[in-house]
């Protein structure tokens, strides 16, 4: 690849050709070879809709389990990964050359193996033949090709360290020694099983992420993309930095379409990074802006990046969960990153766009508060009026929603036809008309509708994400299909017939997208497999614990400190997906376990938002973040430079999971009340933009040092008041082990009881570390006891566990039969931690004050000059 500099003049060519290089594979023959390489992937989306959908079980037809229904994904993938990326930047891009047909060919074979002989294969499970061997050998090796392929060396690398680790451990050094896998027994476990390639990242990139992505690439051929960018423009571009603001609000949107950070800075930044630098941004700043913006929306829900709905899998909790944990760093970050812009048009005295309609006070109050007032209304009459239909209709109930969506779809087409289409300015003219809103609002609101199907299978009939997925994936190919014609018939045009041949058109490029998207995510999982397998085949992880435990010496920060440099190492080659697997099957567990052991009960799922967030940003960290080197394509700006001020925005995102590991009232966990739901949703903001003011070392005017130092204090205490409350009020109150069971009894229902205890672990190592017990309803203490999977032998002061049930929580939390109980720790009485905001917002306080009198102070002496 060509890094772009200052002065290098990149055409839309270039980076379209460096999205293919990265996502979707470059090469473009014509011909027959042209025509499979349509037809392929267009063949691989009809299948996805097919699994995912209900139909196979209604004709009784087609029916896989999961595990066939993964080596057809992975065979698709790696057919493509050999047809659709060339094996050297000099191989040629119009044609495929025979070796990559025989090798697209064999790779699918043996990646469908477990389809074709399933039976088989099961039958004869632990014993694998030679020709099983042969297959799994070779399907390993040309996995590995694929890989480098579509995503590069590293992930290849990476799993190739893991496949020598996995054979050749008996001649490790002594700390990480095993006693080693003979080739059957490994290329069995790889590939035969799945423990490895065919294992849960695979599944997910089956079940769930295909379809989200052929979601997003068909709502982007209907021209959401552009509509998105439009209203975020006409809605703000009026404002200080304009361009730049619709630039965050634009990324955010076209987040949802697209789970490419690459992607995404081209689709919005092509249109937003020449209006910043026209309205005074810096080439830098303004794709540095651009990259903060577009790498934020893998984090934002309703749909994240493909990491996401592995959570799903690994953390063992529904993606509503993923979503309501996500929602609140995800929207505190995007509201900061607006901010911070906010504060550089200040800095730099800019200007807004001329507006072609200026409201008055009173109609922008008035369109304000009946848009909300509007959107409330609809909320409330779409949510009872579905309930209400459901008791009314019953079994039917699902027809007459369906044809109320329909009815509402050809409403707002009908609502979109009263105004002229969308026109795409060229942001590089001389003279630009900002957008209307009124027009640009209702000439795509019907570009909604899917993500209201979407959210709501999602969140309110709580359908699974890979369902979910295919009724809002079937609406939006109805809509790229009808949308054109029927504009056309509301307008009165004559070219129907045209725009439905045009909608044909779309939906199979869309289709085709959609699939050459996930060529890289499948092969991705697959190769990230293999770490998840020699790990489960070695034991390494056991070795990680001690590891990470020796250089960090227990202490939590530091082990965390190690997490997100490891990530953002790693995610410099590898994509998000893979990075993240990677990460959190070597990190989670031992971040878990360790924290245990210095009295942090970590939750699972922050630890792995910890590193889905820091494998996210390693796409913006230089020296290798491709989506800065797109961002400077566009720019006409250094890389290296738009990365590293990329990164400086980006740190805003870098601490929240540092944050939410100690606060987890940050991903809404333990909240009580609504109180106490609205108390943290405002602390957390005001802490994040107190957090921007000190890092752009600006407010009304340049903050001094001690401000910024007074303003970290501010913005820590607000996202961790129990940091210091700790010093006055210990949170906790440690009482002796033969109490339990009056403890545990006098616990309120739902409790959960902290305990310290101590044993051998597998390796007949002695540790001592924190539990947390559910105790279930209100009973008698022995009773609850036993609802948390624990029977206890006390002996005066001592207390010993006698039995534990298998696959209770006392099993799950690693306790075992023989281990001691060495106390009982209680919540402490005390006043509310909160109360440490009141001397933060003082100390705030005493900081605006000071702002203002110097701002006052400045503006005094620039109107006496």
């Amino acid at each position: 690849m060509t890094l772009p500099t200052e002065d290098t003049t990149t055409t839309d060519d270039d980076l379209q050709q460096m999205i293919a290089e990265s996502d979707s594979g470059s090469r473009m023959p014509k011909g027959i070879p042209g025509t499979m390489l349509l037809l392929v992937p267009i063949f691989w989306s009809l299948f996805q809709l097919w699994y995912s959908s209900p139909l196979p079980f209604i004709f009784r037809f087609g029916v896989l389990n999961d595990t066939e229904a993964r080596a057809i994904h992975l065979a698709f993938a790696i057919f493509l990964s050999f047809t659709a990326y060339p094996a050297l930047s000099s191989s040629p891009r119009n044609r495929i050359p025979w070796q990559d047909w025989l090798f697209a060919l064999v790779g699918a074979f043996c990646a469908s193996y477990l389809y074709v002989f399933y039976t088989e294969v099961a039958n004869r499970s632990g014993a694998p033949t030679g020709f099983d061997l042969w297959v799994a050998g070779i399907g390993m090796v040309l996995l590995l090709e694929a890989t480098r392929r579509a995503l590069g060396p590293p992930l290849m690398i990476v799993a190739m360290v893991f496949l020598v680790y996995t054979f050749a451990g008996a001649y490790m050094p002594d700390v990480i020694a095993h006693k080693g896998a003979s080739f059957g027994k490994g290329m069995s476990h790889f590939w035969l099983t799945t423990e490895g390639v065919f294992g849960v990242a695979l599944g997910v990139s089956t079940n769930f992420v295909f379809l989200f992505v052929l979601f997003g690439s068909l709502l982007d051929r209907a021209g959401a993309g552009n509509y998105f960018i439009q209203v975020a423009f006409s809605l703000l571009g009026h404002y200080r930095g304009g361009p730049a603001k619709a630039a965050v609000v634009s990324s955010g949107l076209s987040g949802i379409i697209s789970g490419s950070s690459i992607a995404n800075v081209v689709t919005t930044g092509t249109f937003t990074i020449p209006l910043m630098k026209r309205v005074g941004f810096p080439a830098t700043k303004a794709g540095a802006i651009e990259v903060a913006a577009s790498t934020n929306g893998q984090l934002t829900p309703p749909i994240m990046g493909a990491a996401a709905f592995l959570m799903v899998e690994y953390v063992g909790i529904s993606y509503v969960e993923v979503i309501k944990h996500a929602i609140l760093p995800a929207g505190i970050s995007y509201v900061a990153l607006f901010y911070i812009v906010h504060l550089e048009a200040v800095k730099a005295g800019m200007l807004g766009l001329p507006r072609p309609y200026k409201p008055t006070l009173a109609q922008s109050l008035m369109n304000f508060f009946g848009t909300i007032f509007g959107l409330c209304l609809l909320t409330a009459v779409v949510y009872y009026g579905v309930g209400w239909s459901k008791e009314m209709f019953g079994a039917t109930a699902s027809y007459v929603l369906g044809a109320a969506v329909l009815l509402s779809y050809i409403g707002l087409v009908r609502y979109a036809a009263s105004v002229p289409p969308l026109q795409i300015d060229d942001p590089k003219s001389e003279t630009l008309v900002m957008p209307p809103v009124g027009p640009t609002l209702k000439s795509g609101l019907y570009f909604l509708l899917p993500l209201v199907v979407l959210v709501w299978c999602l969140t309110v009939e709580r359908f699974s994400p890979g369902l979910s997925a295919f009724w809002a994936t079937l609406f939006m190919i109805l809509i790229v299909i009808s949308h054109r014609p029927l504009l056309a018939l509301f307008r009165k045009e004559a070219a129907v017939t045209e725009a439905l041949k045009n909608g044909f058109g779309d939906l199979i490029q869309g289709l085709t997208n959609g699939a050459r998207n996930m060529i890289a995510i499948g092969v991705a999982t697959a190769a990230a497999g293999i770490v998840v397998g020699a790990v489960t085949l070695t034991g390494v992880g056991l070795v990680m614990t001690e590891f990470v435990e020796f250089i960090s010496g227990g202490n939590v920060i530091l082990m965390l400190i190690f997490t997100a440099i490891i990530s953002l190492i790693l995610g410099m080659g590898l994509p998000t997906t893979a990075n993240y697997i990677v990460v959190s099957t070597l990190m989670a567990p031992v971040i878990v376990a360790l924290g245990a052991q210095n009295g942090l009960i970590v939750p699972l799922i922050a630890v792995h938002l910890f590193v889905f967030y820091f494998g996210i940003l390693a796409d913006d960290t230089p020296p290798v973040g491709l989506a800065a080197f797109a961002a400077a394509a566009i720019a006409q700006s250094d890389p290296i430079r738009t990365g590293v001020q990329g990164f400086i925005y980006d740190i805003r995102t870098a601490i929240l999971p540092f944050m939410f590991i100690f606060n987890t009232q940050l991903l809404l966990i333990g909240i009580g009340s609504v109180f106490e739901l609205i108390l943290t949703i405002v602390s957390a903001l005001a802490a994040m933009l107190v957090f921007a003011i000190a890092t752009q070392g600006f407010w009304f005017v340049r903050t001094r040092w001690f401000e910024v130092i007074t303003l970290l204090v501010v913005a820590f205490t607000l996202f961790r008041p129990g940091f210091w409350w700790e010093f006055v009020y210990p949170e906790l109150v440690l009482r002796p082990s033969h109490e339990i069971v009056e403890i545990v009894e006098s616990l309120p229902e739902d409790a959960d009881v902290r305990l310290r205890v101590s044993g051998e672990n597998l390796d007949g190592k002695s540790i001592e570390k924190i539990v947390l017990l559910p105790l279930g309803p209100q009973a008698d203490g022995e009773t609850r006891l036993a609802h948390a999977g624990l029977e206890l032998l006390i002996d005066g002061d001592s207390v010993i566990v006698d039995a534990v049930d298998f696959g209770g929580p006392a099993s799950k939390s690693g306790l075992d039969f023989d281990w001691q109980i060495l106390e009982v720790q209680t919540p402490n009485e005390r006043p509310p931690r909160q109360l440490m905001f009141l001397p933060a917002l003082l100390l705030l306080a005493g900081v605006f004050l000071n702002q203002r009198r110097r701002y006052k102070l400045q503006q005094s002496e620039l109107q006496h000059t």
